[in-house]
């Protein structure tokens, strides 16, 4: 039993070129093949009769969920899941403090061939004091709800292996590879990352780094391959 899960900022798909084309990010969704696919910094432009999320999702064949965490009167932004999994429940997490920027995650249980999947997907702040607040604000999610597996993934904004949520995550979770996702042409940083609970659940991981995934965005995809025992 294996499914392919992701995470993808699509920096409101303007692409390292400085154009605003859904089109490559929806070429870039099509190439991942994902049965899940978390998303940030969704921006919701208008295109013809869609938004941007319901555009990416008619044309992929996905289910959308958003989370965005900041409303405004044009148009939102946040984060947001695609999935061709069914849906059991969805809890949107405020993660926001004083004087910065909302942040929030998306906290979806998910019906996986019977079984409970747990995917919790996220963008942290900028400031370290921001993220240490966020991530033990996350943790107890874990323990709230238990699933047969139970995924974290997000861009995490750390920039340092050694940083100090990194560690904690590594801890609750046992760690997972650091792949470079950022920036998109070039990546050095790991900005982008994904647990797995159990640990022995997660098979494979990688950036995805197309020509096209270099192009559509300032991110490139982080990918995975989950199996689950009979």
């Amino acid at each position: 039993m294996q499914i392919t899960i992701a995470t993808y900022n699509i920096h409101a798909a303007i692409g390292m070129d400085g154009r605003f084309d859904p089109d490559r990010i929806i070429g870039v969704l099509r190439e991942l093949n994902a049965d899940i696919v978390a998303l940030q910094e969704v921006e919701h432009h208008r295109i013809g009769a869609y938004d941007l999320l319901d555009y990416l999702a008619v044309k992929t064949g996905y289910s959308a969920l958003a989370g965005s965490t900041l409303l405004r009167d044009s148009r939102h932004y946040g984060n947001a899941l695609l999935t061709r999994v069914p849906v059991l429940t969805v809890n949107r997490v405020d993660l926001s403090r004083t004087g910065r920027e909302p942040r929030g995650a998306l906290d979806i249980t998910l019906d996986w061939q019977g079984k409970c999947l747990q995917v919790v997907a996220t963008h942290l702040g900028l400031k370290p004091w921001e993220r240490r607040q966020q991530v033990r604000q996350l943790l107890p999610l874990f323990a709230s709800q238990p699933a047969d597996i139970s995924v974290l993934l997000g861009d995490l904004n750390e920039w340092f292996l050694w940083g100090r949520i990194l560690r904690w995550l590594h801890a609750h979770f046992q760690p997972t590879p650091h792949c470079a996702t950022f920036p998109g042409q070039w990546p050095i940083f790991a900005l982008d990352r994904l647990w797995v609970e159990p640990r022995s659940a997660l098979t494979t991981m990688a950036a995805h780094s197309s020509p096209l995934a270099r192009l559509a965005s300032d991110h490139l995809p982080l990918k995975a391959t989950l199996t689950m025992e009979d």
